[in-house]
């Protein structure tokens, strides 16, 4: 069917256990269009990505490409040549060449005199060449993939992709990882792709690009379908509006601190945490901060922000480019955790899982991490006073665990992540750095550890939360929004979630 749609989704029903990911929605993309799909974390779009790439079946609703039935469930070849999805993490082998990873699983072999299977490599570089050269690529197939830019492996994905035939390219954070003048060569070849009929669904925290790239947007809020508009027909302020389910002119929910506020802890007191110029080349840009006792301050951002880059830098998992932090007026070793530590900084890492916790290790071990100096003499550690330690740690922040001695794989996600900050506070930091502390974690969870941070600063210490997630960012004194690794907003007591996500998505700033 010639002018069917190049995907159609409609009714899609999808459950994992008691949660509806996705309920009764729809999706349509245009051959040609450049379409988005947009919505807070856990609007649903990433379930809807697994649906119509085949990964997940759906409870309910169908999907159909270009007026023909989606294939069978598990017909990965099938799937392919109908759909393909680039994501942000590239996932091309990076050691091999492109030729290589253009045709991964389908080198084409011939048959030698003995009777064995060959792979003629030269005949590989051509059909590498010639598919490159079909999409205008410029790119030397004997390239390992390792020595691209990010924007060239992110082509050679998207020519790998259409050589199964595949009409329908989904662009998960695709200018993520792009510098400038990256996205701008991105959308260069995505409009000449789109003239081929190449249609193209964009999933995107950045608001700016979607009024840059589409013709469309449709709108996921809550796993339900929200709105589906032509871009040019819908202001930014609307389109903000239908994400956080607040109306553009009315009243909104607004945030207050538990605590007094800003103008009562910043006072005459000296900060306990400053950065000055702190930067870090293709993160962020110089930062100057100053956090002061009894204040939480909110560092806001999506992905490629530069904001978990921040907190990496603030505890010296990354090595600033220029610039210094400080902590009660101590400097901090640039690049040094072990340092960090010792100056006052207690980290909560972003992946627990892979950041955070030895899994198989015991609550008391991962717990104790950072404190192995105290639990012993002479350099040793005895395990009564390490079960000891934990126990005080599990009373305080009521870890629900049979005892110290439990594996932490064991545990709930929320109380495992109860043990990371039980770590994180077990050298009573003077400042806490705290990046998405309540991610994957159920509501009672989040009240509890979010308080737990709150506390620290109301004990006269500071706390810096780093998130995207509102609920995050409520307990916070003031907020600071970063864009691409610029400052682009600061609120006091009184943001509004559409001004702070316009903010973060980059079409809504304030000096």
């Amino acid at each position: 069917m010639p002018d069917a749609p190049a995907v159609h989704a409609q009714g899609i029903v999808k459950r994992f256990g008691p949660t509806v990911a996705l309920d009764d929605v729809r999706l349509t993309v245009q051959p040609g269009e450049s379409h988005a799909l947009v919505g807070r974390n856990g609007a649903g779009k990433s379930t809807l990505v697994s649906v119509i790439t085949g990964l997940h079946k759906p409870d309910a609703g169908t999907v159909t490409f270009s007026g023909e039935p989606a294939p069978a469930f598990g017909d990965t070849m099938a799937w392919q040549s109908k759909v393909a999805c680039v994501y942000q993490k590239s996932m091309a082998v990076p050691d091999l060449t492109v030729a290589e990873n253009l045709f991964l699983n389908n080198f084409g072999t011939g048959r030698g005199a003995a009777g064995g299977r060959w792979i003629s490599w030269s005949g590989l570089r051509k059909r590498a060449a010639a598919l490159l050269a079909e999409y205008g690529v410029n790119i030397d197939p004997s390239t390992r993939a390792k020595d691209l830019s990010v924007e060239q492996v992110q082509f050679v994905e998207i020519a790998r992709a259409l050589s199964f035939g595949a009409r329908l390219i989904i662009l998960d954070e695709p200018t993520a990882q792009l510098d400038a003048r990256g996205i701008q060569s991105l959308f260069t070849k995505l409009r000449d792709l789109q003239s081929q009929g190449v249609a193209f669904l964009f999933i995107s925290h950045h608001l700016q690009e979607v009024y840059e790239l589409c013709t469309a947007v449709t709108v996921y809020r809550d796993a339900r379908h929200v709105l589906t508009a032509p871009v040019a027909e819908l202001g930014k302020a609307d389109l903000v509006a239908a994400m956080t389910g607040e109306s553009a002119t009315g009243p909104v929910a607004w945030h207050a601190a538990s605590g007094a506020g800003p103008a009562a802890v910043t006072g005459a007191a000296e900060p306990v945490l400053r950065t000055e110029g702190l930067a870090v080349d293709g993160e962020f840009e110089p930062l100057d901060i100053e956090v002061h006792p009894g204040e939480v301050l909110g560092i806001a951002g999506a992905a490629a922000s530069g904001n978990t880059a921040l907190g990496e830098t603030l505890v010296g998992m990354r090595k600033a480019t220029s610039g210094q932090v400080s902590v009660r007026g101590r400097a901090v070793r640039p690049g040094s955790v072990p340092h960090a530590l010792n100056a006052g900084i207690g980290y909560i890492p972003e992946d627990r899982h892979r950041q955070g916790l030895v899994l198989e290790r015991s609550v008391a071990e991962n717990a104790t991490l950072t404190v192995a100096d105290q639990l012993g003499p002479w350099g040793t550690v005895l395990p009564s006073r390490t079960r000891e330690f934990a126990r005080t740690m599990i009373s305080s922040l009521d870890i629900k665990t049979t005892g110290p001695d439990q594996k932490v794989s064991g545990l709930s996600g929320g109380n495992q992540q109860k043990v990371v900050v039980a770590r994180a506070l077990a050298r009573n930091p003077s400042t806490l750095v705290a990046v998405r502390p309540t991610a994957g974690v159920d509501i009672k969870s989040k009240d509890s550890l979010l308080g737990v941070v709150r506390q620290v600063a109301d004990e006269g210490n500071a706390a810096v939360i780093i998130s995207d997630e509102l609920d995050d960012l409520r307990v916070c004194d003031r907020v600071v929004a970063l864009f691409h690794g610029r400052v682009v907003a600061e609120y006091d007591s009184g943001w509004t979630d559409g001004e702070l996500v316009a903010a973060m998505e980059g079409v809504g700033e304030r000096a």
